[in-house]
Order: C-alpha cells, then structure tokens, then sequence
C-alpha cells in the first residue's frame, strides 16, 4: 500500500512538472538592455541628487530636450544645467519607483525609459514634494550613452511650490 501511494504521488508530480511550460522552468536571466539602462538612471540621479554638474554634463547631449509640463521646452545642455542648479541643487532630491521601470529598445538608436519618479527634499524622503511620470530617450553612439530628450510630465499639484 505505501509503495502503491509513493507511485500515485511521483506521477502526480510528473504530471504537474509536464505541464509547465519549459520556458517557466529555467531561470529568467536580466535583460542586459535593462540593466544597463537602469544603472546608467541610477547615475544620472545620483548626480542630480548631489548636485554634480559634471557628471549630469557627461551624461546629456549638447542638444538635449527637455520637456516639462509645467516649465515647458528647454534646448539643449547649458540651459538644462543652469536650470538643475537654480532650482533643484539642494531643494529637490528625486527616487525612481523601481517597480515601474520600463526600457525598450530603439533599433538604431539606443532604448527609451519610461517610469515614474518620486522628488522629495533632501534629507526628508518622507516628506514627498510629488510624483511624475517620465520618458528618456537614451542614445548609444560608439558605445557612449547620453540623454538626448526627456519629457517629464503629469506632475502632482504642489510639485515645486514646497
């Protein structure tokens, strides 16, 4: 009876095993893309964050747009550094939302991020300013990753009145 009841339970867990798919099976492996966009996010911000206007320099383009529904169109890097330093350089602090990081490919041209970020003041995370959803288009030439246009919109009331 034992080994009757063992026999019933290994082709009961063959049978479970069978039908899932074989692609469930194996483990899923990072997307490279993703995680490379996701650290060069991760630099990005913490130059911002720390106001290190050299490093946010390295990583735009000369002719960066920047789109914000609430300033507008600002082109290209010195007018989007200036404008970090006047308004955000130890006002503003920003956190990703890590479960709402999307990258997809852009053949050709590098890959475009999409998420919602979370500013706050320094040192307050708890004390949110707001919420914004985000697009970066990121261009990969000769190996080199820079921000070419962002547009950052759907702002929660009150952003950057605090």
């Amino acid at each position: 009876m034992n080994l009757k009841r063992s026999l019933h339970l290994f082709l009961l867990v063959l049978l479970v095993l069978s039908s899932i798919p074989a692609d469930a099976q194996s483990v899923a492996q990072p997307d490279p893309l993703f995680m490379t966009i996701q650290s060069l996010d991760t630099k990005l911000f913490d130059a911002y964050n720390h106001c290190d206007l050299a490093t946010l320099g390295a990583m735009v383009s000369d002719d960066l747009e920047f789109y914000h529904d609430q300033t507008g169109l600002s082109v290209g890097k010195g007018l989007f550094l200036a404008a970090i330093k006047q308004n955000i350089c130890g006002k503003v602090q920003r956190t990703l939302l890590q479960d709402t990081l999307e990258v997809y490919p852009l053949k050709g041209y590098g890959a475009v991020e999409v998420g919602i970020h979370r500013f706050h003041h320094p040192g307050r995370p708890e004390d949110g300013v707001g919420d914004a959803k985000f697009v970066t288009l990121w261009q990969n030439k000769d190996g080199a990753w820079k921000v070419t246009r962002v547009i950052s919109y759907n702002h929660n009331q009150g952003l950057l009145a605090k």
